[in-house]
């Protein structure tokens, strides 16, 4: 006994210890790489006014010296460097969120250094590239919250940003759209619910059978038929819609309240599959479904209906984020045109612990990553496309790497159930 709590005591100790020299490094790293490299006469510029916005009030631009701006940030994650090395902080993986924030600012005064730079767009453009990953974890945790392991998101998202291209450009009515990118989504997910519930095929088997024939099928129908009829791959974007008075708030309100009806969408399904799971008869029972589905069944709930109900609740939020790709953003489709969103979405899942505001605050991290190379793209960083490119899924494998602590699915999650 007292031989497991030494040592217990010697691993929390060697993990303070390397969070804390692990800080010290990324404060160095700005030392040497951000500051140093700055000349003192140089300014910072953040506008924070969103170009081409219904926002009535403009704001000031917040211009910063570089090099001092620099060299205070530096101070302060060397400090909790330093205190952590000595003394820890409980809430350790909070303060890693703070001092990466701390970084990425850092590295963006470096970067706008003599120049300007959109922070609002920024935020902007954070939150549009994270609407789809955000709805790839939701659709997620609907289906393992109950116990079925879903990595088909991706092949539903392609399918459901195919059909709603193709809808979308031969009615000419872009909601009709979304609605079959919906209901692919929710087809696709069916497949899936009903070689994993019904016949206890593999789950992961099952999702890569449903993310490669999503692949090939939207291939070859985009080679063979839009690539001739062209007109059914026109269906043009959603436009931003403005929500008055709010919209007029500083930052937040551009930021928030002038989006699409897909990025509303999110916002709203964020909010209902949070209530719905942790509020609800309904959610009690999906939970129920996939922690222990034995000791629910022997209560009467019927396990197989409410993990098809998960399954294919999940493959329409996915089919809504594959509307995103198309009628919600560029208008037409291009082959394995998501990219692996549906897997970053995964990956956002897992980072929030399978809880709603969890993931979408993952999903905003992978949206930031993934804006963040266009935006320095604009502003001519000394750092090749390629590794800007990288970001999104760097951060994937960080956070996949188990950096922010262990992540404990539903205990029943991949397991098929077989009723005695």
């Amino acid at each position: 006994m007292n031989t497991a709590l030494v040592a217990r005591r010697a691993f929390s100790l060697s993990r303070q210890q390397l969070f804390g020299l692990t800080f010290l490094i990324i404060a160095g790293a700005m030392l040497f790489l951000f500051a140093l490299s700055s000349d003192p006469g140089q300014n910072s510029t953040f506008v924070l006014t969103a170009v081409a916005s219904a926002q009535k009030t403009e704001l000031p631009d917040l211009v910063l010296p570089t090099q001092a701006t620099i060299f205070v940030l530096t101070f302060i994650v060397a400090f909790f460097g330093g205190w952590q090395l000595a003394r820890g902080f409980r809430a350790v993986n909070a303060l890693l969120a703070v001092i990466i924030f701390i970084f990425i600012f850092a590295f963006l005064t470096w970067a706008d250094r003599g120049r300007q730079f959109n922070l609002t767009g920024m935020l902007i453009a954070s939150l549009v590239r994270s609407t789809p990953i955000a709805l790839g974890a939701l659709s997620g945790i609907l289906c393992e919250r109950a116990g079925v392991v879903n990595i088909a998101i991706e092949g539903m998202m392609l399918a459901g940003a195919f059909s709603s291209v193709v809808v979308g450009s031969a009615t000419d009515n872009l909601y009709l759209g979304i609605i079959f990118g919906i209901l692919t989504g929710g087809a696709m997910a069916a497949i899936h619910a009903v070689l994993s519930i019904r016949f206890r095929v593999d789950q992961i088997v099952s999702g890569v059978v449903i993310n490669i024939l999503a692949a090939g099928l939207t291939s070859y129908l985009t080679e063979r038929f839009l690539s001739v009829h062209q007109e059914l791959n026109d269906s043009g974007a959603l436009r931003p819609i403005s929500i008055p008075f709010l919209v007029d708030i500083p930052v937040l309100g551009p930021v928030l309240f002038e989006n699409t009806l897909i990025v509303y969408s999110m916002l709203f399904l964020l909010v209902a599959v949070h209530i719905l799971l942790f509020y609800t008869r309904w959610g009690l029972r999906t939970r129920a479904v996939g922690e222990h589905p034995r000791a629910a069944d022997t209560l009467g709930i019927n396990v197989f209906k409410m993990r098809y109900i998960n399954v294919i609740l999940g493959g329409m939020v996915a089919g809504l984020g594959g509307a995103y790709f198309t009628v919600g953003s560029v208008g037409r489709f291009d082959e394995l045109l998501t990219g692996g969103r549906g897997y970053i979405g995964l990956a956002a899942m897992i980072f929030g612990k399978w809880s709603p505001f969890g993931a979408f605050a993952s999903s905003l991290i992978f949206g930031f990553a993934d804006s963040l190379q266009q935006k320095l793209a604009i502003l001519q960083a000394p750092i090749p496309s390629q590794f800007l490119g990288m970001a999104p899924y760097i951060a994937t494998i960080v956070i996949l790497a188990g950096v922010v602590g262990r992540a404990i699915p539903p205990a029943a999650d991949g397991q098929p159930y077989e009723k005695q």
